[in-house]
């Protein structure tokens, strides 16, 4: 990210100098649809994020700029006063949070540039919260601690932005560690670190840049199995609250009981908690080929068992197994997005070139490509 000019935009708007601070976008390196499901996910905070200049300026009512959009906002700090441009309801509603919780926000200016890739699912959303959250918590020392900062920003997207999500985007933001994933069980919020140097490979996500349309409906249809299958698991153990807390067997008694369908899904979340724990193990043992094999695991589960893949990703997936590729997977809710890859270097330029080439044949527009580096979380830079 440009510091210089995200300094030099706040200097031409403002006429004087602020602090700046950033906060990281994330990939999930396993665990999807546990969350929701009680059990765990593996994030870790990247080297793309956002960043912000910000000042007090007493004058009643926030002035904000986006650079990359090119906009600028003004607005006040009471609930009547919600700024249209949607980009603006992140920054009024973190405030808002803030001081819903008893916090005094003062108005402010405010610069802001991000590098995370719009709908590539890394959070650039969870960035944009984590970096405002953090930046007022540390300019009016309001003592607020990490967990409520990543709580303030879910809470923006449910209440200012309409988006029922879960914690963890913003949890990795707050959270993230240089070279570190961390496991964080959804159910408890307990976090453990776990080291993640893979010296020799890369993590590269290929960015199909496709979204299927399907994403909405089929999350809740999809999450209702969840709950049919735990449901009928409760009534022979009733300590099952989730399909985290079930295993294979509890499913198979219930098998006559649910829909082809909801068995699928269960069998596909009972399965990817556990990949979540094996893939811990094997990071602490340095065992980057049992990760990467999980991760291959997870995407059949995605693609065959959960159906949340499309075309594009799987083909992404056949051209990495195709390359020797470590692990790939389609990251995220599915039905388009990303891969995330672990390759080794000595196959990385043959297989990006092939996946450039093939893809861009068969669906006629090239993928996207990033490399991240597992980063630190909000920070203030200057």
């Amino acid at each position: 990210m440009d510091l210089n000019l995200i300094r030099s935009t706040f200097k031409k708007h403002f006429g004087c100098e602020g602090s700046v601070y950033a906060s990281p976008g994330r990939i999930n390196l396993i665990g999807e649809h546990t969350d929701y499901n009680g059990g765990f996910v593996f994030p870790g905070a990247i080297d793309k994020g956002m960043v912000a200049e910000i000042k007090p300026n007493g004058l009643g009512k926030v002035r904000a700029y986006s650079i990359d959009l090119d906009d600028y906002a003004e607005f006040g700090l009471t609930e009547n006063d919600a700024p249209q441009a949607s980009w603006a309801r992140y920054i009024f509603g973190v405030c808002r949070e803030i001081i819903k919780r008893g916090g005094d926000v003062q108005t402010f200016d405010t610069v802001f540039a991000g590098d995370v890739p719009l709908g590539a699912g890394m959070s650039s959303s969870a960035a944009l919260e984590s970096t405002y959250a953090y930046a007022l918590n540390d300019l009016f020392n309001l003592g607020i601690d990490k967990f409520e900062l990543a709580k303030i920003g879910q809470a923006t997207e449910h209440n200012y932005v309409g988006v029922n999500c879960g914690i963890m985007d913003q949890f990795a933001s707050v959270f993230g560690k240089e070279g570190s994933l961390i496991r964080l069980d959804c159910r408890s919020l307990e976090y453990k670190y776990f080291p993640f140097h893979p010296v020799g490979y890369k993590l590269v996500l290929l960015d199909s840049v496709v979204k299927h349309e399907l994403a909405s409906s089929a999350y809740n249809k999809r999450r209702k199995s969840c709950e049919n299958a735990a449901a009928a698991i409760r009534r022979n153990h009733p300590e099952v609250e989730f399909l985290r807390d079930a295993t294979m067997e509890m499913l198979n008694e219930v098998k006559a009981d649910i829909s082809a369908e909801d068995y699928m899904r269960a069998e596909y979340v009972i399965e990817e908690v556990q990949r979540v724990l094996d893939v811990c193990e094997a990071l602490e043992k340095d065992d980057y080929e049992t990760v990467g094999q999980k991760m291959y695991e997870t995407h059949y589960g995605m693609s065959k068992l959960y159906e949340v893949s499309c075309e594009e990703l799987d083909f992404l997936n056949d051209i990495a197994k195709e390359c020797g590729v470590t692990g790939s997977r389609v990251m995220g809710g599915g039905f388009g997005g990303c891969t995330i890859n672990l390759v080794k270097d000595d196959k990385y330029d043959h297989f990006i070139k092939r996946a450039f080439e093939a893809y861009t044949e068969k669906f006629g527009h090239e993928p996207k490509l990033y490399n991240v580096v597992i980063s630190d979380g909000a920070r203030k830079l200057c």
